[in-house]
This record gives C-alpha cells, sequence and structure tokens, in this order.
C-alpha cells in the first residue's frame, strides 16, 4: 500500500511539474504586440502629458533642422510643431520633407524652483561680464513672464513637450 502512495504521488508531482513547464514556456513563446499611438501635432501639447516616456508617432514636415550640430528638427503642420532630439545628426536634405518619427516624449518642468536657478545664473553671469545689461535685463523679464503665466493659470509649473528621436519614415 505504501508503494502504492509513494508511486501516485511521485505521478502527481511529476504531473504538476510538467504543467508548470509548459504553462512557462508559453508564456514566454506569446508575444503581445502593442501598437504605438500616432498623435496628431495640434494636439500634441494637450495629450503629450499623458505620453511621458513613452513612445508614439507623429506626422508632419520637417521645418528647421538645427545648424548647430543638426541633432534637433521642428516638425511642423498648420495645427502644431513639436521638437524632435537626437544623438545623431539629422541629414539636411530632411527639410521640407514629410515624415513620421517614432520617438519618446519628453517632458521640461519649469517651477519654482528652476526658476530659481536661472535666476542665479543670471545674475552670476552677469557680474562676471558673461553677460550685458540688454541680455541681463532680457533674461530677468523671461523669468518673470514665466511666474506671471504660472500665476494666471493657478499651475506650479509649466510644461514644454519634446520628442526623443527613435526612427522616422518619409512619406510620399
Amino acid at each position: 500500500m505504501k508503494k502504492i502512495l509513494l508511486i501516485l504521488a511521485i505521478t502527481i508531482v511529476s504531473f504538476a511539474c510538467k504543467t508548470e513547464q509548459k504553462k512557462e514556456i508559453e508564456n514566454t513563446t506569446t508575444k503581445e504586440v502593442v501598437e504605438t499611438p500616432t498623435i496628431a501635432l495640434g494636439e500634441f501639447d494637450s495629450k503629450a502629458g499623458d505620453y511621458i516616456n513613452k513612445e508614439i508617432k507623429v506626422n508632419g514636415i520637417v521645418d528647421h533642422v538645427c545648424k548647430h550640430g543638426g541633432k534637433k528638427i521642428l516638425l511642423v503642420t498648420d495645427n502644431g510643431d513639436a521638437h524632435v532630439f537626437s544623438e545623431e545628426r539629422f541629414d539636411e536634405a530632411l527639410k521640407g520633407s514629410e515624415i513620421t518619427v517614432t520617438g519618446v516624449v519628453l517632458e521640461d518642468r519649469i517651477d519654482e524652483a528652476y526658476l530659481l536657478k536661472l535666476e542665479e545664473d543670471n545674475i552670476k553671469s552677469h557680474s562676471e561680464g558673461k553677460s550685458n545689461e540688454e541680455q541681463f535685463k532680457n533674461k530677468k523679464n523671461h523669468i518673470a513672464e514665466y511666474r506671471a503665466k504660472m500665476k494666471k493659470d493657478s499651475v506650479d509649473h509649466i510644461s514644454n513637450y519634446s520628442i526623443q528621436y527613435i526612427s522616422h519614415k518619409e512619406i510620399k
């Protein structure tokens, strides 16, 4: 009787282990396909907050390829625009092309701590002679405009969104 129970127990354990292994293999071989959402540039600023650090696609015309390093483009439509940043240089020939960019949404937050740092840097730069009086006043006014906008909108920060480039495809 003990032998029968022992054989039965070994069979049950063996069967349970094989089932677990099978489930594990099934889970690792199943590939979930997630489609990258496409956002219209006209809606980019209002919807980008929902996609921070997530991959998206946007369509637009390359209005500008940055001349200082070539690692930034301005993508535009009649309804909106977005800055796209890359680790590599963009080809100047993209200017005027209609493309679909795949990238990750980035957020730059301007809050009071950021503005205090800007003020500190502005004062330091001016006192060291790295900026003239006009540059100093312009920067000071720019900081004041940020504060006024936050107060007017009753928010504690302003979000500026951009896209970290992954790839692009030309639309023909």
